[in-house]
């Protein structure tokens, strides 16, 4: 059977890929994740996860690797990853009492095959006042989260609601995961 490899550090991926009772390794994909504002959003996410597995799969040339990326999109901006208390904050207040998506791009790719895919989440979000956003952010689970926020953390406490894949808002969309790896009889 062949070798399996996440292309990423994630503990949240990490943790996502374990539910599908694989065993694989984590070999990082350092690569540029500039994104094309003029292209389609979920496009540019697709395009960033087959960088990610195509760059490990040189490393890895007889393995089958997954790459996957997130973006939180509001109004149709992506929101990286805060830097400072006062980008979470910013980050979070745009999005409280509103609904925005979660983009998630996957690539599984092997010398053989090349699965590619971009999901999409809708997110909503409760209101919050000032108090509860800097309450949050003091918790310190904003700082390296897309949107400032982790659904599967004290986040999820001002998630009303979700339209889609709660596991593609954490990072992979184990279902889509799972069956592409059961079609390659990797499980």
């Amino acid at each position: 059977m062949k070798e399996l490899v996440l292309a990423s550090r994630s503990p949240r991926r990490k943790e996502i890929l374990s539910l599908c009772g694989a065993s694989f390794i984590c070999d990082p994909a350092d690569v540029d994740e500039t994104i094309d504002l003029t292209r389609p959003l979920s496009e540019e996410i697709e395009r960033l996860s087959v960088k990610k597995a195509e760059t490990v799969l040189a490393r890895h040339p007889d393995a089958v690797v997954i790459g996957s990326d997130t973006m939180v999109v509001i109004d149709n901006k992506p929101l990286g990853k805060p830097h400072t208390n006062e980008a979470a904050f910013a980050m979070l207040k745009s999005l409280q009492g509103r609904t925005h998506h979660v983009l998630t791009g996957l690539c599984i790719i092997s010398k053989e095959a090349c699965y590619r895919t971009s999901t999409s989440t809708a997110v909503h979000f409760l209101e919050m006042s000032d108090e509860e956003i800097n309450r949050y952010i003091a918790t310190g689970e904003c700082s390296d989260k897309a949107g400032a926020y982790a659904i599967q953390g004290y986040g999820g406490r001002y998630i009303k609601g979700i339209e889609g894949d709660y596991y593609a808002v954490m990072g992979l969309p184990l279902h889509l995961v799972y069956e592409e790896l059961k079609r390659r009889q990797m499980l």
